[in-house]
């Protein structure tokens, strides 16, 4: 059935204006607290591993940490030995066992660090894995009990994003930037002890230059990201102009706009490209900026270990020792920072996750859901109201009732609810008031997993997925055989064409059957309808997209299938429901005519209009003196 219909009743499916582009970063959570509590939540049941990652963590750093205070002795051994040496003292001399020993320590102590921090990101990124994918199948789970008005009022690029975008960078931080901000702090708390057992004078010093540190990332940071988020900004339009043109890539050049489709790339492209450049450019001064106010603590800790050697009150290997500590405590001190930006982003993507997985779902089936094990096919819509908002009633006491086996055919201008009718028989969505019954159970007493399998629909739009024929024909049927594939295809006047396929049955179709023609995969969808031999049939013009030869023989498909079945047919042709037992005409979501062919044409009323404008080139209301002939 046409997503087309009742538009202006609808709730409005947004395109890319409709909501955040794909990918756009969120800069804060609206609750980071509470945001991150939750992440916690699927993170707890793997609490030993991140137990295990930190312990690794702290192994690891702590033999970094420790190895420039063991090459401090190997150099005191040198310098001590040469200027021993060089003044011609005794018969000192230079220790090189003990050099040889330090070298294979210090040797060792980076093998084991680097084995830690291996098994520390196995372990993580194996946490992390296992995280999203909890987080991933409950994402899974609630997309099938939405309802369908949250398919109508989202986006599908924002729902995309929200289901993959950020979940990958929750993935991404617990992988990568959780180790990195443990291993930051660690590191930063090592170096700092070492540093105060050198010397706490020359830690001073450089605990002073962290201001410095902290004023300028601050400072670059504010000014790089309104222009990081326009980046974005840009990026998802320029993403979204080439998914518009590839997409209608065929109306373009039937309208020569090939020109204009190039002008506005290159003119989004410009756009992209000169905010990027500003985001990169001023970004990448913070390196520079860091490395500058590391070498002026490199200076002021250098002269001043220079004072304390001459003075004798400090060891020339400390002094190198303490220097390797000074390069070292910068560095952390800038990662944690970023981190704390990356974490920033990434709470608030899961909190776009988390208001997704908190949206309202479909009423739950009662525990005594009824389930009509074998349907007759009878419907009744009894003092039926509804609409999509509570102020904008589309249908008011509507009563219909279609007895088991008859065709019911839904006719009536764009927008009329004919689309509408067949979404509250389906039950994607409730009735405001009144009960709509199968076979005398109101249909909300039903199991939707039961009441869904009485009906079988082809729709004007075909919907076909990336798969084989004989699969895509069997979809909806378990344990199928591959014989009742090919007399289904048969009886849809499919089997011809499919076996002239080069792989017949076992044709793996493109991603909505792009390498068939629209006729072709029409055929397919009724060939599965017919496979899945339900009690109750919805057409939505089936047979609009095949030629009138092809047409023809589906049309005598389509009457075999539907010989005692209850069949809803919507049509906009009407000459494929002139034997319908019933035609309910539909205006501004009213029923305002019922009958059979003969009848509503008797009526000279709406119905009449409708048919003569079709068939005889009039507008309704110019057909008066002529009704009694086509009656």
């Amino acid at each position: 059935m046409s997503r087309q219909e009742n538009r202006s009743q609808r709730p409005q499916r947004g395109g890319r204006g409709g909501g955040p582009p794909m990918g756009r970063p969120v800069e804060k959570a609206k609750d980071f607290k509470g945001t991150l509590r939750r992440l916690l939540k699927y993170i707890m049941p793997f609490k030993l591993s991140i137990i295990a990652v930190f312990i690794m963590t702290i192994l690891s750093n702590i033999f970094t940490v420790a190895s420039p205070k063991i090459m401090g002795g190997a150099i005191d051994e040198l310098y001590e030995g040469s200027i021993s040496k060089i003044k011609g003292i005794g018969d000192i001399s230079i220790d090189f066992s003990y050099i040889a020993r330090t070298l294979v320590i210090l040797g060792s102590l980076y093998i084991i660090s680097a084995f830690f921090t291996y098994i520390q990101q196995i372990i993580m990124a194996s946490t992390a894995q296992k995280t999203v994918l909890s987080m991933r199948k409950d994402i899974d789970e609630k997309l099938a009990r939405l309802p369908l008005k949250f398919y109508d009022s989202h986006t599908h690029g924002d729902i995309l994003s929200r289901v993959t975008n950020d979940v990958d960078n929750v993935s991404s931080t617990l992988q990568q930037s959780i180790t990195q901000l443990i291993s930051s702090l660690i590191t930063l708390v090592g170096v700092l002890i070492m540093m105060l057992s050198i010397s706490p004078t020359l830690t001073l010093i450089t605990v002073l230059v962290v201001p410095l540190y902290i004023i300028v990332t601050k400072a670059v940071a504010s000014r790089s990201q309104k222009f990081f988020k326009e980046q974005q900004q840009r990026l998802g339009d320029l993403n979204g102009h080439i998914e518009e043109m590839y997409t209608g890539h065929e109306i373009v050049k039937a309208y020569g706009q090939e020109k204009s489709s190039i002008a506005d790339f290159s003119n989004i492209n410009e756009d992209l490209y000169d905010v990027g450049w500003k985001a990169q450019f001023i970004s990448g001064i913070i390196m520079p900026l860091m490395g500058f106010i590391g070498n002026i603590g490199y200076i002021l800790v250098s002269v001043a270990g220079s004072i304390f050697v001459t003075r004798g009150s400090i060891n020339l290997g400390n002094i190198q020792a303490f220097i390797q500590y000074s390069r070292q405590f910068g560095q952390p001190i800038t990662q944690t920072a970023n981190i704390a930006n990356v974490i920033q982003s990434t709470i608030a993507s899961a909190e776009r996750v988390f208001e997704f997985l908190d949206e309202e779902e479909e009423v739950p089936d009662s525990p005594d859901a009824k389930i009509i094990e074998f349907p007759k096919g009878e419907v009744r819509f009894e003092d039926v109201t509804f609409g999509y908002s509570e102020d904008k009633i589309l249908m008011e006491n509507m009563n219909i009732e279609i007895k088991p086996g008859q065709t019911a055919a839904i006719v009536g201008p764009t927008g009329a609810g004919k689309t509408t009718l067949v979404n509250l028989l389906m039950r994607f969505y409730d009735v405001n008031s009144g009960r709509i019954t199968v076979d005398g159970i109101d249909i909300k007493d039903m199991k939707r997993s039961n009441l869904r399998s009485i009906f079988g629909m082809v729709l004007q739009d075909t919907w076909l997925f990336n798969g084989t024929i004989e699969e895509n024909i069997a979809y909806g049927r378990e344990n199928v055989t591959f014989d009742e594939v090919v007399k289904a295809a048969k009886a849809a006047h499919a089997d011809h064409f499919i076996r002239t396929l080069s792989d017949g049955y076992n044709t793996v179709l493109d991603e909505g059957g792009s390498n068939i023609s629209q006729g072709e995969k029409q055929l397919l969808t009724i060939a599965r309808a017919i496979l899945a031999d339900p009690s109750i049939l919805i057409f939505d013009e089936a047979t609009s997209s095949v030629d009138t030869r092809t047409e023809i023989y589906i049309q005598k498909a389509l009457e075999a299938l539907m010989k005692g079945r209850t069949s809803f047919v919507i049509a906009h042709r009407l000459s494929t429901i002139r034997d319908a037992d019933l035609i309910l005409v539909m205006d501004n979501g009213a029923i305002i005519e019922k009958g059979n062919h003969q009848e509503l044409i008797a009526q000279n009323g709406f119905y009449t209009d409708l048919y003569n404008s079709q068939f005889l080139g009039m507008m309704p209301g110019d057909t008066e003196g002529m009704n009694a002939d086509l009656a």
